[in-house]
């Protein structure tokens, strides 16, 4: 497949997938879900690690409203289980580590998306936000599975419910605790420094040996 939304970077086993669409924050229309689900299941055959993060400020606002659809005519049972139930189980079922470099805004089905990765690593600027509320929704894409277990279940139905703003800053409260599994610092203009850290950690694993087991079993629906 032909990558119109994403740029791919692969160099000494790690495969860096990169979401371009920053004019709209990197907005998951459906050809992007497409890409980003052939890309993911791809290198997790080749690389040993494989890394999402975004072009330009952002990591991923979130589906893209402007895709041809308003709201009202969007079919979100269709477009949940044949677009995101696959891009989702891709990332989840991936038989190497996956890596969310999150660059930015993290925004619905955006911050769900990078929560479905292992691990979470996020410039101190960089925030999650479930904005499903504020168009009569619940956090789809895998939110309802992947927040409880992150945060845990009080702090997930609060999080969702009034929509709030969890900085990546803010590593030592619970909810940014339970996103986050490093914070790295932020310096102007991105990315040049804070993917230092991520370095670090794309150094570790690929010295890492190939991991003995197949593969993970849990599937959370993306509709959950």
């Amino acid at each position: 497949m032909n990558y119109e939304n994403l740029l791919v970077e692969y160099e000494n086993s790690v495969a860096t997938i990169i979401l371009n669409r920053p004019n709209v924050m990197n907005a998951l229309n459906s050809q992007m879900r497409a890409e980003l689900t052939d890309a993911v299941t791809r290198y997790s055959k080749e690389a040993r690690v494989v890394v999402l993060t975004g072009a330009g400020n952002s990591f991923c606002s979130g589906q893209d409203l402007g895709d041809g659809h308003s709201l009202q005519s969007l079919d979100l049972e269709r477009t949940l289980r044949d677009e995101y139930e696959p891009l989702i189980n891709s990332i989840v079922n991936s038989p190497v580590p996956t890596v969310t470099a999150l660059n930015g805004a993290a925004a619905g089905a955006g911050a769900n998306l990078a929560l479905a990765a292992d691990i979470v690593i996020a410039k101190s600027s960089a925030y999650f936000v479930q904005a499903f509320s504020r168009i009569g929704l619940i956090p789809d894409v895998g939110g309802t599975y992947f927040l409880p277990r992150a945060i845990g279940l009080a702090k997930a139905i609060g999080t969702s419910i009034f929509a709030d703003k969890i900085m990546a800053a803010q590593g030592a409260t619970p909810q940014a605790a339970g996103f986050v599994a490093v914070r790295a610092p932020a310096p102007s203009p991105p990315p040049a420094g804070w993917v230092e850290s991520l370095e670090d950690r794309r150094v570790h694993l690929q010295r890492c040996k190939p991991l003995q087991t197949g593969q993970r079993q849990a599937q959370p629906a993306a509709h959950g």
